[in-house]
């Protein structure tokens, strides 16, 4: 494939801001030594994302874990999703973003896992302790996250004291708070990066409305 998903030596961006633009190679610039979060920002089609609406609501909780290639992603999603509308769509769209993982890091498979959710799977800030994580939510309420700057991340896990994120001092005011939509496919950096040991992205998952559904793909190295 051909998508211009290569480390580009220029410019270098701080941390404490995040790439997000309109076009996929944006995610190559995850390379970059201060970055630790990049952005593609897109819409789903609205058919797309009604279908797999009521595939949430109508249908069994998911819960697919798999290790997949580019050649076979398509074809494992789609026999999982028969039964729903959505899993031709979901498929095609799930198989570009393996494709797009595994060309950007040069590996040949990837592990998958493409959940429903009506709870916030990790509600606290924390970090990744992986070298890079592939995010996106498909539906409703997506990945939250912090700008390195003004977060004190000795406050993270035991150092809150059992407080919550919002008086433990790891950030100051709400506005702090950065959000993904639905829709964005984002590349989370951990601090199993080599170099980038201190510095993993600090980020959560939102809190859930009443009702609400969400459903969430990461990938990650095998």
């Amino acid at each position: 494939m051909s998508l211009d998903l290569v480390a580009s030596p220029e410019p270098v961006y701080s941390a404490s801001l995040a790439l997000r633009e309109s076009k996929p190679s944006t995610l190559s610039n995850i390379y970059q030594s201060e970055q630790n979060i990049a952005i593609w920002q897109r819409m789903l089609p609205t058919t797309m994302t009604n279908d797999i609406n009521q595939m949430l609501f109508e249908g069994r909780p998911l819960a697919l874990v798999q290790s997949v290639t580019p050649n076979n992603a398509a074809d494992w999603i789609r026999n999982k999703l028969d039964e729903y509308a959505c899993a031709d769509a979901l498929a095609t769209d799930i198989a570009l973003i393996v494709d797009m993982f595994c060309y950007l890091f040069d590996v040949e498979e990837v592990g998958l896992r493409l959940t429903s959710l009506d709870s916030p799977m990790c509600p606290r800030f924390h970090v990744d302790h992986v070298p890079c994580r592939l995010v996106t939510t498909y539906v409703g309420s997506a990945t939250q996250w912090l700008e390195n700057k003004g977060i004190d991340r000795t406050k993270l896990g035991a150092g809150s004291l059992g407080q919550p994120d919002n008086l433990s001092g790891l950030y100051g005011e709400e506005t702090a708070i950065q959000k993904m939509q639905a829709g964005d496919v984002a590349l989370l950096k951990g601090s199993g990066w080599e170099g980038n040991e201190n510095n993993g992205l600090v980020h959560r998952s939102p809190a859930v409305g009443s009702n609400e559904r969400r459903l969430l793909l990461t990938l990650d190295f095998v």
